[in-house]
């Protein structure tokens, strides 16, 4: 049965409980928990951590703890009965622990272990605090530990301030919040100090200063390091000033064995000392300890004659010193024990050893030395601060370590009125003695006794030093062979005062003998009494005393036979007539000299003060004895305080009229010497007196008639000085005058009281009279006016024991009202007049409601004066800040709503006032005072205070400037935060009496201000204040945590919801005066309501509404707010401000508003618009906000920014995000997009002299300047992009502008750009990039990629492989889709994000400059790819039934067409896709192509080995020759033969005809160029290779005769030279090699891309069935199963060979395996498309490198051999299924890798279609380092470069420039049976960064990294120059080749062919020719005119592989079995440092 708990309410979980059973309550160790029942061992309740959660536990994992609990019930509350520093801790601790785990994962290490040290801390000194085991004092001490360290903590975790008073958290609602401001202050001033203050309530007005803190030097001698004294030793540690060269304190004594350890072995580790007493003057004075070494032994250290061996002499050793100024920063930061060596030093002549320590310290080394480096003392020293009690109980362990106190000589600064002490210091100073007829001087030791009267010796009163037993008898050290001895040793003699009077000393000299005996023979001494005849001490100075003769048998048993004798001169002087026949001679030239030093509370030195304590002995010398008090020295006093009082009342008795003046006066010095800080301690006893001893009944009226008489004097005075002193005495005299009242009341049962009173009364006339006088002019009237004041409010506590408080309240008002006003008195008086009225308020008198109610007012009247004039701020707000602490403490009172009152009219106005001033200046701790004050005041303040208030306004003008400084004062608080960030406390108070007085004030507000006197200013005013308070930080709930949350909402609640539903309601009473706030709060209300609170948002949504429909009533329109409302939108959320939620909010609540109104379909657009416009700002905010990349941060700004322009027309803010756009791009380097960016601006503002205004960082300037400077920056960056040819039409535009204004010296400098441009263009390096589709797939991405496709410009050298890793890394969520074909609904709904990647080529769309015949391949270069707006990509498949033969007859090929938004580079290096198109190519085609792509890279190659002639390098020609004519062998073209030119083919397709013809024609024509090529290779075959020339036109011969059937007129043909007269060679010649369907639809890295032109294929026929593995990356392993026989089928088309198997090796899964490079023929095993992402190592191609696990397995791939029988494929390793069907997932990847683009060509596409320049992959080490080329937006308009224009030519001529440095060789090319008209010049070619150059300028791309991918010619033309030449899989460098295009309109007619070397014509055509001339470079030999026929070049890659085996020895290898060579290229040691000379110097000139 559960019943209800009585007593088990409250307990802390001790074990974790999971929760496991029906209704368990999960809890963790360490939650508290609120028990509510309980049954059989278990208990019902909540954890504190979630109230709301009930459930049961188990009682035994529950610690119980007390608790009270109140409205017990169902809803009752539990508060642990426990220390709240306790309760602190414990929730501290709990908020610390996560977000001390939070330091670690910021690497903040540093403060992690430092708070780990201090929750420790806490922890034990939480343990410590419940253990209940302290006493009061530790209980405080550790309160205050934790204190301190938890402040610590939550300053540097960032956490709130807390305020506290005496260790404990205070309730705001329980201070004022003066207090509370004081409070913070303090606890911020102890945290920054580190130490907690006792109290932090700041002291009060009337506390005096605080007493000085003593400092004391704790030393401990560790050891004496010496070797070579072998005796004992005593140590003397002292505190010497060497400024005044004197010792100040007692000597420190260590007796030290021969061996260095003490001598009394108990002492062992306690020989330490504690110099006491040193003030803070002390440790600024320039002090040194010092150590004095006397040995005790003989006589001389090293002669062991001097003097027997038993007897001991006090020598001195040597002395050393440490300065404590040196070593005193280092202790004040240590506060422990730091140790120190001290040299021993000797002195050099034992004369000057008085001076041993000077001359150390000066450093005079001629007079000390160090007997050896091992010499010295090792000491500790300490610096402990505070009194000896506090010393005491911190460090406890010192002082039981038997501690010698070493006191200062003299009194400390500050005398304990308990501190008993009578020591005299006595100082041997130095002696004058004769040498008595001896040859050498003495050796004089002095003995020292002290005799009692009765000449007894008296026991212990001699110390040598403190830490050794006081002794009877002195014997001084011995100093050799001196009869002036100087010994300068202090000696301390503790003489009881009773023994003092009649006491003396007696010094005896004896002479030291060193001979044998040794005796110590007497022959002299000398005598002094410690006190005079006159009872006074012996005065502190030197006494010179008389030396009196003696020997060893003289007695001084009759000390009465001496001391009758003069002492000294002065005693002498005093007895003039001694008799000369005494027992004892005085010796008149020996003297001998001491000095004394009296430190006594009992005796005194003083004639005058004993004269005034015996003045009955002189009654007629009363008057000058108490004049002469005045000298007597403060000392002196105090000791005998008691009797000078006692002294002085009796004198005042005696007779009042002859001494009252002279005893009042005595009295005020004595009063007036215990206000010195030194004496300051003393009071205590003088109250003590006056409580206990005074007995003066009869003194008041001689008091009260001195002081009155004073005080009326002070007008007539000139020297006030005695009343001024007077005045400073108040306090005592006054506490004198009532007792004595006291005591004669008592006596006389209250007679004379109304004569009291009346003296009183009349004295506080007096009082009042001294303070009304004009004091302006009388400099010492001032100062007795500032004496008074000071002293006045102390009176109060005595008036009132004798009157009422009404009374004294009265004569208060009276004296307080007395004082001028603050215009008549200078400023001192004023800071001296608000100083006494802030004690008077601070007094006790000031506490009962009676007196102020008579006070205040007048108090408050000088307040209210100083405020009006700003005078004396802190002191005003230090007495409002205890007025209103006192209110508040009494505010249960009646009263005090009359004292609120009072104070609401005299100070709110000027309060309010006082703070704007401040404001203004920023001063913050005055604002901070004053602010508190304010607040207290409006806390105070009820409903009737407020009525009140408003009132007494007499008009509305006054009430609206009321309002307006209030709201005004207010919103300064909110906006300059008075309060620091974590004074959570404080901000939150201030919050909550805002939101109070606002509610207040509104209704006055709207009663007054809104129908016919509506005032704009209040209400707007009002507003502001609203929307900052409902933004204030303090107040966001939703940034704190949980715990911190609960607590604010239980005391304040939500303010924001309170402040909204005040401002909808205001507003909402504002009626027709809305539309005066419209636009203007627009942004502010939108403010507020991107407050993450729902209810605030639903409150204040709805007021936009509003705005529209009172705009729409007066305008017609909302034009205002919609403009309003974006442009403050943009700025907010991109602050951070605003969240989807709010998005839907928004558009919810407007649009549910919207469509009740008849303007509905505006207003549903507009909002519609807005949240449009919301979600791109979201986009882009997280963009920004968070490490994204860049091209994220671009695209959403991109799309912002189109918005901006395109749906709302908001120009400015368009603007402005066109310079954000255009500094992410400079940011990223992207130069080119950059210029494109801010050419948007520039092209909004045209060349006109319109001034514009300052905007952004443009400065005010007129409209031409302005698009000056952005052409000039847009030129900038253009050429910092490379992109000179976007550059140079605005370079032109300017020209023109200059030139019209005639400003020559800019036109020079633009066409000396402009040209700069044109060389820049002909000579500099510029890589082509890649392009990629991007497809984004699903809901997660952002809006403005949500499905959506885009073509994206790559970076420099970046492949496809490492573009999507970027991708994958800026999406880190997407899933990457591995196949091309469109995604269904299902993706693009899903909520996650789909990533599908490939690579598209670009279609030109200015191909004219590309068709014209003389153009550079350089300036070509940039037009294939730049202003490119439409891309391509192929899918090959197959339609209709397969021939298992021959299956190139149904192979088609997919192709798709993207249009962009915009043209690439433009603004963004990615934009939409705007349109699809897809069409089929047929097999046809797909051959044409193929061929005719192969015969342009053959011609190409040719031509280049014809022209650069170079010798010993003809590996690329061979390999392409033998891919060529090898595969013909084995099949080659003899495919396509089968598959077109069969007659079944040709009756089933009647319309292929021409196609077929043409592709006879082809096929006709690579018989031709081979032939040329063979003729070629011959001329600069090595010796070596030429068995491989010979096997080459063997094979020639063979292929030829295979194609004679076909074509008989073959026959004519020779390998050398040949001729044809069939027009269709020229046309092929002068069009492009590829269909216009094919230009305009092979993708870039389609396999027809790929494999053709970026390998050399040895083969004829090949790899139709290339993969779309180029654009596709695998996402696969290289562990998967083989392919099954379909994917082989696939790949045999794609490689019509018979020796097709393994063919595929080199299509990788995700780069997992290399591909193996060969140079066979068609049957090669190792070939594979270029474009391929994996088939060369990423090293080689420059993309990043690969995990290590792939290019582990890349490279086993490259070592296992290949089988001849089975396709070795790492992809499809020969899986192959029974029914020939691939499994799913392989029959996707093969979709991915083979599927998607088979070449094949359309005879549908226009001639200038055909003319797509080859565009090397930016995969590709080509061109020099790449800039970014951005993309050109449709807004730019088209920057097109001027092309070069084409020189004309014959027809039938041509030129050819082949040079390395992109010119031609010579004038006169060499002669070629020309094909077509053109110039090629090709470009350099790169080091690649991975691998060595070529030697070749460029190459064709026949060849790949060794002689043969295996790609047949056929497919190598097929898949090759459609439109760019490929990126490489091998480490050659890939360059941009030259196409040509024919005209697009102009078909030109068929030409003949000519392949005759003895074609006369054409050579002298062509030598007639001019050419520019260029030099060549060294590596270059000119054309021999006699060398064989050239080919006119074609389109090419130059590619340089090389073989890495002899070529013939490699070719017969692959004649026998295919075989995969790594892939190297080769250049000759010559070009290699050429081509890196060239690189820097290029490189350089780039940078210039």
């Amino acid at each position: 049965m559960w019943t209800p708990t009585e007593e088990e309410k409250y307990g802390v979980v001790i074990c974790s409980f999971r929760g496991s059973v029906p209704q368990g309550l999960v809890l963790e160790i360490g939650e508290t928990v609120q028990i509510l029942e309980k049954c059989e061992g278990w208990y019902r309740g909540v954890s504190t951590k979630k109230p709301n959660i009930k459930g049961i536990f188990p009682a035994n994992y529950i610690h119980l703890k007390k608790a009270i609990v109140s409205n017990r019930g169902q809803y009752e509350t539990v508060v642990p009965l426990e220390d709240s520093v306790v309760t602190e801790v414990t929730a501290t601790l709990q908020e610390w622990a996560s977000l001390w785990k939070q330091l670690y994962v910021k690497h903040k290490v540093d403060l992690f272990y430092k708070l780990r040290h201090v929750m420790n801390e806490l922890i034990d000194l939480r343990r410590q605090l419940l253990s209940g085991h302290l006493t009061q004092d530790q209980v405080r001490e550790v309160k205050r530990h934790i204190t301190v360290r938890l402040d610590w903590g939550n300053e540097h975790l960032g956490l709130d301030l807390v305020p506290r008073k005496d260790f404990e958290v205070v309730d705001s609602d329980q201070i004022s919040v003066s207090d509370l401001y004081k409070m913070h202050l303090s606890s911020r001033q102890s945290v920054q100090q580190s130490t907690s203050q006792v109290d932090t309530m700041r002291p009060r007005h009337g506390e005096t200063c605080r007493m000085p803190v003593p400092h004391h030097f704790f030393l401990s001698l560790k050891s004496f390091t010496y070797n070579t004294i072998g005796e004992d030793s005593d140590v003397f540690f002292s505190l010497y000033d060497m400024r005044e060269g004197k010792q100040i304190s007692e000597r420190f004594l260590v007796r030290l064995n021969k061996n260095g350890g003490p001598r009394n072995p108990e002492k062992i580790e306690r020989m330490c000392a504690l110099f006491t007493d040193l003030s803070s003057k002390d440790m600024k004075r320039d002090l040194y300890i010092v150590a004095h070494v006397i040995r005790i032994g003989r006589m001389l250290l090293n002669d062991s004659k001097k003097g027997p061996a038993h007897l001991h002499y006090r020598r001195p050793y040597g002395c050393a010193v440490l300065s404590i100024l040196d070593v005193l920063q280092s202790l004040t930061e240590l506060k422990e024990e730091k140790d120190f060596v001290l040299k021993v030093y000797t002195c050099n002549n034992e004369s000057e050893w008085a001076q041993i320590h000077e001359n150390i310290i000066r450093k005079s080394s001629a007079k000390y030395s160090a007997p050896s480096a091992s010499h010295g003392l090792i000491i500790s020293l300490q610096l402990l601060r505070g009194d000896m009690e506090q010393i005491r109980r911190e460090n406890p362990i010192i002082f039981n370590r038997g501690l010698a106190i070493t006191r200062k000589l003299g009194f400390p600064d500050v005398i304990m009125p308990g501190d008993i002490r009578n020591d005299l210091y006595l100082t041997l100073e130095k002696g004058d003695f004769e040498r008595g007829g001896k040859s050498v001087q003495k050796n004089i030791e002095v003995t020292m006794y002290v005799l009692y009267a009765d000449g007894e010796i008296l026991k212990d009163c001699i110390s040598l030093g403190s830490g050794e037993p006081n002794r009877s008898s002195y014997h001084s050290f011995v100093l050799y062979h001196s009869n002036s001895p100087r010994w300068g040793e202090i000696i301390k003699l503790p003489i009881p005062i009773d023994r003092f009077r009649g006491s003396h000393l007696r010094f005896e000299f004896r002479h030291c003998s060193t001979k044998d005996k040794g005796e110590k023979k007497l022959f002299g001494f000398a005598f002094s009494p410690l006190m005079r005849d006159d009872g006074t001490t012996l005065s502190d100075d030197i006494h010179e005393l008389y030396v009196y003769k003696c020997d060893e048998n003289s007695t001084f048993n009759n000390h009465a036979l001496y001391l009758g004798l003069p002492c000294c001169k002065e005693d002498y002087n005093g007895c003039p007539n001694i008799p000369s026949s005494l027992i004892f001679q005085r010796s008149t030239k020996e003297s001998f000299s001491i000095s004394t030093q009296l430190s006594s509370t009992k005796l005194t030195q003083n004639v005058d003060l004993l004269a005034l304590l015996k003045w009955k002995a002189f009654p007629d010398r009363i008057m000058d004895i108490l004049g002469r008090l005045r000298h007597v020295s403060g000392e002196e006093i105090v000791k005998f305080l008691q009797d000078i009082l006692d002294t002085l009342f009796v004198i005042l008795d005696e007779n009042t009229e002859k001494y009252g003046l002279l005893v009042f006066q005595s009295l005020v010095f004595i009063i007036n010497l215990l206000r010195d800080i030194k004496y300051f301690h003393f009071r205590p006893v003088m109250d003590t007196y006056i409580q206990k001893h005074f007995a003066g009944a009869l003194a008041y009226k001689e008091l009260i008639r001195c002081l009155k008489w004073y005080m009326d004097c002070s007008a007539e005075l000139i020297r006030q000085d005695h009343i001024q002193e007077a005045m400073r005495a108040l306090e005592y005299l006054f506490k004198f005058i009532v007792q004595s009242r006291i005591l004669y009341s008592r006596a006389t049962c209250g007679m004379e009281e109304e004569q009291f009173r009346s003296s009183i009364q009349e004295l506080f006339q007096s009082i009042r009279f001294v303070l009304s006088l004009d004091s302006r002019n009388s400099e010492t009237l001032l100062f007795t006016q500032a004496a008074l004041l000071n002293s006045f409010p102390t009176i109060f506590d005595e008036l009132l024991q004798m009157f009422t408080v009404q009374e004294v309240a009265e004569f208060v008002r009276g004296t307080l009202g007395s004082m001028p006003s603050t215009v008549h008195i200078g400023q001192s008086m004023d800071v001296v007049k608000l100083q006494s009225i802030a004690r008077t308020v601070d007094s006790r008198l000031f506490s009962f409601s009676e007196s102020r109610r008579i006070l205040l007012p007048v108090v408050l009247h000088h307040i209210h004066l100083h405020l009006r004039q700003q005078k004396e701020l802190l002191i005003c707000s230090g007495i409002l800040g205890s007025i209103f602490s006192i209110v508040k403490t009494s505010s249960l009172e009646a009263d005090v709503i009359e004292e609120v009152e009072m104070m609401v009219e005299s100070l709110l106005d000027v309060l309010l006032q006082t703070l704007l001033t401040i404001m203004s200046k920023s001063h913050a701790q005055e604002a901070g005072e004053y602010v508190s004050c304010l607040l207290s005041l409006l806390r105070q303040m009820c409903d009737t205070h407020y009525q009140h208030l408003l009132d007494n306004f007499q008009s509305k003008d006054e009430l609206k400037e009321f309002l307006l400084k209030i709201f005004c004062v207010f919103r300064n608080l909110m906006k300059m935060s008075v309060f620091p960030r974590d004074w959570m406390v404080m901000r939150l108070l201030t919050s909550n009496i805002i939101v109070t007085t606002v509610q207040y004030l509104s209704s006055a507000l709207h009663k007054n201000f809104t129908e016919t006197d509506f005032d704009f200013k209040v209400w707007n005013s009002y507003f502001s204040l609203a929307v900052l308070f409902i933004n204030q930080p303090s107040l966001q709930l939703e940034i704190i945590t949980s715990a911190k949350k609960k607590k604010i909402l239980d005391k304040y609640g939500d303010m924001r919801v309170m402040m909204a539903y005040e401002l909808f309601s205001m507003w909402q009473n504002l009626g027709e005066h809305k539309i005066h706030f419209i636009p203007g709060m627009i942004g502010p209300f939108l403010g507020v309501t991107l407050v993450p609170q729902p209810e605030v948002r639903n409150i204040m949504i709805p007021i936009f509404h509003d705005m529209m429909d009172w705009e729409q009533r007066k305008n017609g329109n909302f034009k205002q707010v919609e403009a309003e409302l974006i442009d403050k939108l943009d700025s907010m959320v991109s602050e951070g401000r605003g969240d989807e939620s709010y998005r839907e909010l928004f558009g919810l609540l407007l649009l549910e508003k919207v469509e009740q109104e008849t303007w509905r379909e505006t207003g549903i657009s507009f909002v519609t618009s807005v949240t449009r416009l919301m979600e791109r700002l979201l986009d882009y905010r997280d963009c920004m906000k968070g490490e994204e990349t860049e091209n994220k941060k671009i695209g959403c700004t991109v799309n912002l920014m189109n918005f901006y322009k395109s749906e709302i027309n908001k120009e400015e803010m368009y603007i402005r995000y066109i310079h954000k756009l255009c500094d992410m791009h400079l940011q990223a380097e992207n130069y080119t997009e950059a210029a494109f960016t801010l050419l948007l601006y520039c092209e909004l503002l045209q060349w006109e002299d319109r001034p514009l205004r300052e905007f952004l960082h443009y400065p005010s300037q007129t409209e031409w300047q302005r698009k000056e400077g952005l052409c000039r920056k847009i030129i900038h960056y253009f050429n910092k992009g490379k992109s000179w040819e976007f550059g140079i039409p605005l370079c032109r535009e300017l020209a023109c502008q200059y030139e019209s204004l005639y400003d020559y010296q800019s036109l020079s400098w633009i066409r000396k750009m402009e040209a700069s441009y044109y060389d820049n263009i002909m000579e500099q390096q510029r890589l082509e990039p890649e392009f990629f589709r991007v497809g984004f797939y699903g809901r997660k991405f952002p809006f403005f990629l949500r499905n959506k496709e885009y073509v994206c410009r790559g970076h420099d050298y970046e492949r496809l492989e490492a573009f999507q890793q970027r991708m994958l890394s800026e999406f880190p969520q997407a899933i990457a889709m591995q196949h091309p074909n469109h995604p269904d609904d299902a993706i693009l709904q899903c909520d996650a994000q789909y990533l599908q990647i490939y690579a598209v080529t670009p279609i030109p769309d200015y191909v004219d400059v590309l068709q014209m015949d003389r153009v550079p391949d350089r300036v070509k270069s940039f037009y294939r790819v730049n202003n490119v707006r439409k891309f391509r990509y192929d899918r090959p498949f197959h339609k209709g039934p397969k021939d298992k033969e021959n299956e190139f007859k149904s192979l088609w090929i997919e192709r798709t067409t993207l249009t962009l938004t915009h043209s690439l580079p433009g603004i963004s290096r990615w934009f939409e896709v705007e349109r699809r198109e897809l069409v089929e190519v047929s097999p046809l085609e797909n051959a044409i192509q193929v061929v005719e792509n192969k015969n342009q890279e053959l011609r190409a190659l040719i031509s280049q080995y014809q022209h650069k002639q170079v010798h010993g390098n003809i590996n690329l020609l061979s390999m392409c020759l033998n891919g060529v004519i090898d595969a013909a062998v084995n099949g080659g073209i003899a495919r396509y033969q089968e598959a077109f030119f069969d007659k079944d083919y040709i009756v089933k397709h009647p319309g292929d005809a021409e196609k077929i013809t043409q592709l006879k024609e082809l096929m006709q024509e690579q018989v031709h160029v081979l032939g040329v090529g063979l003729a070629v290779h011959e001329k600069f075959v090595h010796p070596e290779m030429r068995p491989l020339h010979k096997k080459l036109i063997d094979q020639f011969q063979m292929m030829r005769a295979s194609l004679y059937h076909e074509f008989p007129s073959l026959d004519k043909l020779s390998p050398a030279c040949s001729g044809s007269s069939t027009p269709r060679g020229n046309i092929l010649a002068s069009h492009s090699p590829m269909s216009p369907e094919s230009i305009k639809m092979t993708h870039r890295h389609s396999p027809m891309n790929l494999m053709g032109t970026g390998r050399h294929s040895s083969s004829s026929l090949s790899s139709h069935a290339s993969s779309e593995a180029g654009n596709m990356v695998m996402l696969g392993d290289s562990s998967m199963g083989e392919a099954p026989e379909d994917l082989y089928h696939h790949m045999q088309l794609a490689y019509p060979n018979p020796r097709y198997q393994g063919s595929v090796t080199n299509v990788s899964v995700l780069s997992s395996t290399q591909a193996s490079p060969s140079s066979s023929s068609l049957s090669s095993t190792h070939s594979a498309p270029s474009q391929m992402i994996t088939s060369a190592p990423s090293s080689a191609r420059g993309s990043p490198s690969l995990p290590d696990k792939y290019r582990h397995a890349r490279e086993m791939m490259l070592l296992l051999p290949t089988h001849r029988d089975r396709p070795s494929s790492a992809m499809y390793p020969a899986a192959i299924l029974e029914n020939g069907q691939l499994p799913n997932f392989q029959r996707a990847l093969f979709q991915q890798v083979v599927g998607a683009c088979k070449p094949c060509s359309d005879p549908n596409l226009s001639v200038a279609e055909k003319a797509v320049p080859a565009a090397p992959s930016s995969w590709s080490l080509d061109s020099g380092a790449r800039e970014a080329q951005p993309f050109l937006s449709a807004q730019v308009g088209h920057i097109l470069a001027p092309p070069v224009p084409p020189r004309s030519l014959l027809h039938g001529h041509y030129s050819l420039h082949f040079d390395a440095f992109h010119h031609p060789l010579g004038d006169t090319p060499p002669a070629l049976p020309a094909r077509t008209l053109r110039k090629s010049p090709l470009h350099p070619i790169p080091a690649s960064p991975t691998s060595p150059q070529s030697g070749l300028d460029g190459s064709n791309s026949t060849l790949s990294g060794s002689a043969s991918s295996g790609v047949s010619s056929l497919s190598e033309s097929n898949f090759g120059h459609s439109s760019e030449a490929p990126p490489r899989t091998d480490t050659m460098d890939s360059m941009p080749s030259q196409a040509w295009n024919a005209d697009e309109d102009l078909e030109p007619p068929y030409l003949p062919v000519h392949y005759s070397l003895s074609e006369s014509a054409v050579l002298d055509s062509i030598k007639a020719q001019p050419c520019r001339s260029h030099s060549a470079p060294g590596c270059v030999i000119p054309q021999d005119p006699m060398d064989p026929p050239a080919l006119p070049p074609k389109p090419y890659h130059p590619r340089l592989p090389a073989l890495e085996h002899d070529e013939g020895v490699l070719l017969r290898e692959e004649a026998d079995r295919p075989r995969g060579l790594h892939r190297k290229a080769s250049l000759p040691p010559g070009s290699i440092k050429e081509e890196q000379a060239r690189m820097a110097w290029e490189h350089g000139r780039g940078e210039q």
